[in-house]
């Protein structure tokens, strides 16, 4: 494996996130979390640059990891021409953001969880970029939607954030289903999700009978997360997000995700009319419109918005040309695009910095008192307009270029250069506005702040670095962006990249005229509005996208209400029915069409007495507990005598781990109930009608005798079982004779950390339910007798001291010999828990906390999150000996003294599940514990209220 690609995409994932948001805690040094994530991104960017000039050369670099292989879905890294400009571009204005962030945000601004949040949003934005593996692309693809919904909405205090993040949020994560779904389409067709062998296989896709399918499924992901029409609308909303977040999402990131998409697929996709007509027909609707709708816009950042949707579209109708310069025209412009438009977003920031607002209806000379500021946001906007000798007038006139020789709609092709004109034309204008009514058209009017001044230079120098690029690249063009442009397009298209040559003049020709004609036309069509007023009469039509999309949203909100308010009846027994009705009305329409209904002809065995005995005595415990259920107490003791009867069940089958299981779960599980109930009246209503309860019993009869036929079927026919693989291969393969726990830590250990995963969510859960919630325990009950003892007795006490002790080694000796004989860590836990259960029943819980040093049920929290990443990071572990996740080593070295030791890497997963069912347990305790501290009161008599 390289660990230099996945180096690159880990530091800012784990260390990063990691450690910005510790750092953020500490008040004595409120720059710490900007200084780690500055120096985490300049390391990342450093290393690109080291394998640059190999890349740069047409090599390509790889690395390669198992993870789900079953499926196709691995760790595969790529490292070409397209994934270095992105990956490059993501790094390197990632840097001068953070820069920006540090002077931009205010004291009370949490900043710790600010650039967590962009690490967390970087790396997914990396892992973009260099994924060789399509499923692991639509894994990050998702991530970059959900940190960016967190750096949207970092100022929740604000309804507009909350608003603008839930709208990206909804439009690019269903896009991002959809893409999924074509992403799977796409690898049907080619056989496998690695990019090496999907990008070789274009004329297979193109042939088959599903390519519309997933070119669809494909686009629509593709276009909801680069804004482009009809998915446009949410990018504007997104503006609530601090300006460093705008102009990062906005120049380098979240937006040309859906263009990086489009530029990888390009050799599988591209290349048909289909392909041409969609991509490059909404390429330049978008284009034309957004760029029409941002000459209205009043905001600064509005206005920055809807001109970046203008140029994704510009590039997205470069994509779907198809032509090889085309393709180099994209590459090129979203270099340019990037380092203009973050210049733009970080000069908007300032502005608002310095004077409270981004109304450009109110600003307006601030050239007088930021000169450093009102030249560079100048120049910036010059390149947005493409005014030469800027960058921006290069990949601008190379695209009206490309426009003259577009065929794609037939005999009204002639409308495609003119409507690209039109684009350049609007383009000017509100580039001309944003500068001429923000930085000229004095004097400002009514600022919030009245005395703007020049920001601090940790502002400007972002600025002035991309304002640099801009004019670096527009005069020396082959010699800054040839290189990186060439191996880009090639890699986009799948080959060479054609001989092309950037230069500022190449003579009079008609690109120059239309770039005369779109600079000459947006001039005179910003003052022919401006002087008739109106640009301020603008106002969004009924039918605009964010309408439609409230409108949408509210209808189903509302389509949901009533069908919750038809169903939703509050009764847990009417749920329970309904789902028990439909499994057993399903279960029945299948076996009735099925040919197996009668039983097999396998041997029986006979039942000897005690098993007889037992299933007497469960059924008598079954009936006892219908029909005591209302007396909660009795309930819980019998339902713990059931668990006891499984146990001996176990036992008896010779599963002595499923047995211990059992058993201390019986005892945790029993000793939290009864807390629980201890806050509830005894008996429970009588709430049920004579009719209800004969529905519920033929439910419950149906569904039992059911379930029971199922067995009896299973137990009498003959089967193939995948028990005699377990017990062939679980001391070679899993380094243990323990096949039960081999079973759970080894060959099925991603199940487990899914299941205390869920534990210790089900744990916080509990924690987030009843935190702060208190309930006086009523002292006796309705007929005199103690509710609980005034102090706890002494012979308990002295028990439960002398238990821990004895308990905590029992639970070691568990843990340790649970690889090859009964036990293992999720036993170890919970006879860990029984005895911390114990210390609480007999001292009480602040007593008991006291003695374990623990702060409340939060301190348990942390307990759960440890066990948590030592079971993560011990799958993640393989991944630096190149095998898949949670893959185990074992071996049997000898040691002096001890002799042949057997070890398993096995045993670290094992603890992260120890100490999260240990943690997971306590937590419920003490919050259970903590809900009856205020003492206790009289109970009326017949109740415990």
């Amino acid at each position: 494996m390289n660990l230099l690609l996945a180096t690159v995409v880990l530091l800012p994932l784990l260390l990063g996130t990691v450690l910005c948001g510790w750092l953020g805690g500490l008040k004595s040094r409120p720059q710490a979390p900007a200084w780690v994530a500055g120096l985490i991104t300049a390391a990342a960017f450093g290393l690109l640059l080291s394998a640059a000039p190999e890349v740069l050369q047409g090599q390509v670099l790889l690395s390669h990891a198992d993870w789900v292989p079953a499926i196709g879905l691995n760790l595969g890294l790529r490292l070409d021409g397209l994934s270095l400009l992105f990956a490059g571009l993501i790094t390197g204005i990632g840097l001068l953001i953070i820069l920006y962030a540090a002077f931009y945000l205010g004291a009370e601004d949490p900043k710790g969880k600010f650039y967590s949040q962009l690490m967390l949003f970087m790396a997914a934005m990396l892992g973009i970029a260099l994924s060789d593996n399509l499923l692991l692309l639509v894994v990050f693809w998702e991530l970059t939607s959900i940190s960016s919904f967190l750096l949207v909405g970092y100022w929740g205090h604000k309804e507009e954030a909350r608003q603008g993040a839930r709208m990206a949020l909804a439009v690019t994560g269903g896009g991002g289903l959809v893409l999924l779904a074509g992403v799977i389409v796409l690898g049907q067709i080619c056989g496998s999700y690695d990019m090496g062998q999907m990008l070789s296989q274009g004329e297979l896709v193109r042939a088959d009978s599903r390519y519309p399918l997933a070119l669809a499924l494909i686009l629509i992901g593709a276009f909801s997360k680069s804004a482009q029409l009809p998915f446009h609308f949410w990018l504007p909303e997104a503006m609530a997000a601090p300006t460093p977040v705008s102009a990062y999402l906005h120049s380098a990131t979240m937006v040309k995700a859906g263009l990086f998409l489009l530029a990888r697929l390009y050799p599988v996709l591209g290349g048909t009319g289909l392909f041409e007509g969609v991509v490059a027909s909404v390429g330049l609707a978008t284009m034309v419109f957004a760029a029409f709708v941002a000459i209205f816009k009043h905001d600064m950042k509005g206005l920055l918005a809807y001109s970046t949707i203008s140029h994704l579209g510009f590039i997205t109708f470069m994509i779907g040309l198809g032509t090889p310069m085309s393709a180099v025209v994209a590459v090129f412009h979203i270099l340019n695009h990037a380092c203009f438009k973050a210049a733009l977003f970080m000069t908007a920031g300032i502005v608002d910095h310095e004077t409270g607002t981004r109304d450009m209806r109110r600003l307006g000379g601030l050239m007088q008192v930021m000169p450093w500021v009102g030249s560079l946001g100048l120049l910036a906007a010059a390149s947005m307009a493409g005014v030469a000798p800027l960058n921006g007038f290069l990949s601008k006139e190379l695209m009206l270029e490309q426009s003259l020789h577009a065929d794609f709609w037939g005999a009204l092709s002639w409308a495609i250069p003119v409507l690209a004109t039109v684009g350049g034309l609007c383009s000017a204008a509100y580039s001309l506005r944003l500068v001429h009514a923000v930085f000229f058209n004095g004097p400002a009017r009514d600022l919030p702040m009245p005395h703007p001044h020049e920001p601090p230079w940790g502002m400007k120098l972002p600025v002035l670095v991309l304002v640099a690029m801009c004019i670096a690249v527009g005069l020396a063009p082959m010699w800054l962006a040839g290189p990186l442009v060439r191996v880009a397009a090639a890699a986009m298209l799948g080959g060479p990249a054609p001989g092309f040559h950037f230069a500022l003049w190449h003579g009079l020709n008609l690109p120059l005229l239309m770039s005369l004609i779109a600079l000459a036309g947006g001039g005179l069509l910003y003052f022919g509005l401006q002087a008739g007023g109106r640009l301020h009469r603008y106002l969004p039509g009924p039918f605009s996208g964010k309408a439609v999309f409230h409108f949408a949203i509210n209808g189903l909100f509302g389509l949901a209400g009533r069908c919750t308010w038809r169903l939703e009846n509050g009764s847990q027994q009417s749920y329970l029915a309904w789902l028990l009705a439909l499994a057993i009305g399903l279960s029945a329409w299948v076996m009735a069409r099925s040919d197996g209904l009668t039983a097999g002809s396998r041997e029986l065995l006979a039942a000897p007495p005690l098993a007889v005995g037992i299933w007497l005595l469960l059924i008598a415990l079954g009936l006892a507990l219908v029909l005591l259920h209302r007396q909660r107490f009795v309930a819980v003791i019998l339902a713990g005598g059931v668990g006891l009867v499984c146990s001996m069940a176990f036992l008896a089958l010779s599963a002595p781990d499923l047995a211990l299981t059992q058993l201390s779960v019986d005892v945790v599980s029993t000793a939290l109930l009864l807390m629980g109930l201890a806050l509830l009246p005894q008996i429970g209503k009588l709430e049920s009608s004579n009719l209800r309860r004969g529905r519920d019993a033929l439910l419950a009869l149906l569904g039992g005798g059911g379930m029971a036929w199922l067995s009896w079927l299973m137990l009498t026919r003959n089967h193939d079982s995948i028990s005699w693989y377990f017990l062939e291969n679980a001391l070679s393969g899993g380094g243990g004779n323990n096949i039960v726990n081999v079973i759970l830590v080894d060959f099925r250990g991603y199940d487990t950390f899914g299941e205390i995963t869920v534990l210790g969510i089900a744990a916080v859960g509990v924690l987030a339910l009843l935190d702060g919630f208190r309930v006086k325990r009523p002292q006796v009950d309705g007929a005199g007798r103690a509710w609980s003892f005034a102090q706890e007795p002494l012979m308990l006490r002295v028990v439960a001291r002398l238990v821990l002790p004895l308990a905590l080694l029992a639970s070691a000796y568990i843990y340790w010999r649970g690889h090859n004989l009964p036990g293992g860590g999720f036993i170890a836990g919970l006879v860990t828990g029984v005895a911390l259960v114990l210390q609480y029943m007999a001292n009480g819980q602040q007593r008991a906390e006291a003695v374990l040093h623990a702060q409340g049920g939060r301190r348990y929290v942390r307990w759960i999150g440890l066990g948590l990443l030592i079971a993560w990071l011990t799958g993640v572990g393989a991944f630096l000996f190149g095998r898949p996740f949670l893959s185990s080593a074992h071996g049997h070295p000898s040691l002096p003294l001890l002799g042949e030791l057997p070890l398993a890497t096995a045993a670290l997963f094992d603890l992260g599940v120890y100490i999260t069912v240990v943690g997971a347990t306590m937590l419920m305790l003490s919050v259970l514990g903590a809900a009856s501290k205020e003492g206790a009161k009289p109970a009326p008599r017949g109740s415990y209220a």
